[in-house]
């Protein structure tokens, strides 16, 4: 049985958060090393090789597990979940009830939130944003400052990109580009070596 892998040390000037303090060697982290901030234990997993670092914080009833990494500044909120190998780092808002899960990576400026998820080896970066329930998903890429949301999908090695809009029931998949100022909406299927641009 694995021991406890961290202690709450340091407690924020201005917030109710604490730093992270590894107690044993796991992953890549060593014995000592400080982490991010977290409200209370609750907001990271003492099992596996989960780790916040840098000046990234978790904190409400979020939760960072498996062998995700929350760094940087990124912020984890809400009841939001990072789970898998997932990857939270840059500037990166995670929050409400949004889930990110897999090999996925959410970075830079972007932000996912409501009910919206991503997984697979997906990237959510730039200032694009995902929300509603959306899901994006496989090897899709989101960037720039594209916005995905409702109940739309972005799935196997799509991109959407620029300021491109994906919305409604709209599906994008295959190896479909959306790009510019395009928008993709109501039951919408864009798949394929599809290119839409505006």
């Amino acid at each position: 049985m694995e021991t406890t892998k961290y202690r709450l040390g340091e407690e924020h000037p201005s917030k109710n958060l604490f730093r992270v303090v590894a107690l044993r060697d796991f992953g890549r982290v060593k014995a000592g090393a400080v982490g991010g901030w977290i409200e209370s234990e609750n907001n990271l997993s003492q099992d596996g090789l989960a780790w916040v670092s840098g000046d990234a914080l978790v904190c409400d009833n979020a939760l960072v597990c498996d062998n995700a990494l929350v760094c940087d500044n990124a912020q984890v909120s809400g009841d939001a979940q990072v789970s898998g190998d997932a990857r939270v780092f840059g500037r990166a808002q995670v929050f409400d009830d949004a889930r990110v899960s897999g090999d996925a990576q959410v970075c830079d400026n972007a932000r996912v939130c409501d009910n919206a998820q991503v997984s697979g080896r997906a990237q959510v970066f730039g200032h694009a944003q995902v929300f509603g329930h959306a899901r994006v998903s496989g090897d899709a890429w989101v960037s720039g400052r594209a916005r995905v949301s409702g109940d739309a999908q972005v799935s196997g090695d799509a991109w959407v990109f620029g300021r491109a809009r994906v919305f409604d029931d709209a599906w994008v998949s295959g190896d479909a580009r959306v790009s510019g100022h395009a928008q993709v909406s109501g039951d919408a299927r864009v798949s394929g070596r599809a290119q839409v641009s505006e």
